[in-house]
């Protein structure tokens, strides 16, 4: 049996008992490096079957065509090595490559409840996928569950962007809409409010225990290139949705490239409760402005 050319490491026990002439040292020492080279063996085909996250959404603006090994689209590769390097160890990176026509300016989050490791995985998955998905846009943008990622041949650092937006919605209604609204509202409030604190960097999160069995979680963050007063703008443009998208509904998600919005009737950011956490049954619709 082989993978790709990765042979099974056989130990040849059977062998060794029978040379008389072997310390006891040797046969140890065969032995651990047999069961070591099975250990990477292992660890060989777990990283070959690893899948990744398919993104969220993602979207190549079409009035930004640019030639395929030109300068611009050289620099376009530059910079996501630099935003897959530097991104995990704060989470957060704003960059710039080129010169005049050929500069381009770049962004990557990851959200602020993951992990370092988590943050990592996200970034390289985004680096990859959005020059699959883009290959010859000048402007682009990824989504995923764990980051964000953008670039573009113009600066938008600091500036609010809702002109295109992504939503998931679960299918099902819940069982109380006046009372379960109230309190979506309560929570979505006082986590903006959070998020807008200095301190917070751009997110908030929290939730709400509806009844002994059902609790509401709901998180936000904005990219941190925002100046408070956007960040609170993005965030009341992103809320201002759920009566036409998710009225009701049990879940919704609204993504921009300047903020995000989640609410669940699950845990779903960390720490994670110790209740379950299950998944909801989504739409997803994509939205210009």
């Amino acid at each position: 049996m082989s993978a790709e050319g990765f042979h099974i490491p056989l130990c040849p026990t059977f062998i060794l008992l029978h040379k008389k002439h072997l310390t006891l040292r040797k046969f140890a020492s065969k032995i651990m490096h047999c069961l070591y080279k099975i250990i990477i063996f292992l660890l060989f085909l777990c990283t070959q079957g690893a899948k990744s996250e398919d993104p969220l959404g993602e979207f190549c603006n079409q009035n930004t065509n640019i030639s395929t090994g030109g300068k611009l689209s050289a620099n376009i590769d530059k910079i996501l090595a630099e935003l897959a390097l530097k991104t995990p160890s704060t989470g957060f990176v704003t960059t710039t490559y080129g010169k005049n026509q050929d500069q381009v300016y770049g962004l990557a989050q990851c959200r602020g409840d993951v992990s370092t490791e988590d943050c990592s995985i996200c970034i390289q998955d985004a680096t990859k996928q959005i020059r699959q998905r883009c290959p010859n846009q000048a402007d682009a943008r990824i989504w995923y569950d764990y980051c964000f990622l953008r670039y573009a041949n113009k600066s938008f650092f600091g500036e609010v962007d809702t002109t295109f937006g992504i939503f998931y919605f679960n299918v099902e209604n819940v069982s109380d809409p006046g009372s379960f609204n109230k309190e979506l509202g309560a929570l979505m409030d006082h986590i903006r409010a959070q998020a807008v604190m200095p301190k917070e960097e751009g997110l908030g999160k929290g939730k709400s225990m509806l009844s002994p069995f059902v609790t509401l979680y709901a998180l936000v963050q904005c990219t941190r290139d925002l100046s408070e007063i956007n960040c609170a703008q993005c965030l009341a443009i992103a809320v201002n949705n759920f009566p036409t998208f998710c009225n009701s509904r049990k879940g919704c998600r609204v993504l921009y490239s300047s903020c995000y919005v989640r609410y669940e009737l699950y845990p779903f950011f960390f720490p994670l409760d110790s209740n379950h956490t299950g998944s909801s049954n989504t739409v997803r619709v994509v939205v210009y402005t």
